[in-house]
């Protein structure tokens, strides 16, 4: 969903639930954050140490490697509620009314399917990390200083499945909004004409100057 998008409410379940589960969402992208910001940090502490001390940050790799799929798929689920994903709009932008919906009720499911496939996936690869009779509870681990390799695995399906749960509440709003004919139904990202962009940007930035 390309460009800027906005998503709408109502006091119906389906967006009670949408609510629900954006602050899930929002945890998680800001866990997502933390992780990019701490690597910043330990960036800073290698840099000064080698440069320093000629004592740079020990296992610096292992933890990059260890915190990239914090970093890069545990905001997913939050990025998807806002349409914020990259695609090709070329054909779905020219649509609108039921045909737009019914366009985005297909694609979305064609992407809740590969996304439960790849928990499938990626659960079965932390399952195979993961052994409560292993020193650290891993079968694995780093190259350098040895961290357990489980946790960074485990973060994939859990990213996965929250990205799932909230595709299954888009295909309910775009599968409702078909039946229902509605021109912008709640709890889906709705993207904006060029107007709407610049006035929400107006609004952000007059909220930041109050």
């Amino acid at each position: 969903m390309a460009g800027s998008a906005s998503v709408l409410e109502d006091d119906s379940l389906l967006s009670r639930l949408d609510r629900g589960l954006l602050k899930i969402e929002r945890g998680m992208a800001t866990v997502s954050g933390l992780g990019a910001f701490m690597l910043m940090c330990l960036a800073v502490i290698s840099v000064v140490g080698r440069n320093g001390f000629n004592e740079p940050l020990r296992g610096y790799v292992d933890w990059i490697e260890a915190a990239m799929p914090l970093i890069a798929i545990f905001g997913i689920a939050y990025v998807q509620r806002e349409g914020g994903h990259i695609r090709m709009d070329i054909l779905v932008g020219r649509l609108s009314g039921r045909p737009l919906w019914l366009a985005e009720f297909l694609t979305t499911l064609a992407v809740l399917i590969l996304m439960l496939l790849l928990v499938w996936g990626t659960w079965a690869h932390f399952d195979r990390s993961f052994d409560f009779s292993k020193p650290n509870w891993s079968r694995d681990s780093s190259i350098d200083i040895g961290l357990p390799i489980w946790p960074a695995k485990l973060v994939v399906p859990v990213a996965f499945s929250v990205m799932s749960l909230r595709l299954a509440l888009q295909l309910w709003g775009f599968g409702r909004a078909f039946l229902r004919g509605e021109e912008r139904p709640a709890a889906v990202p709705l993207v904006q004409t060029a107007a709407e962009q610049a006035a929400a940007e107006a609004r952000q930035i007059q909220g930041h100057d109050g």
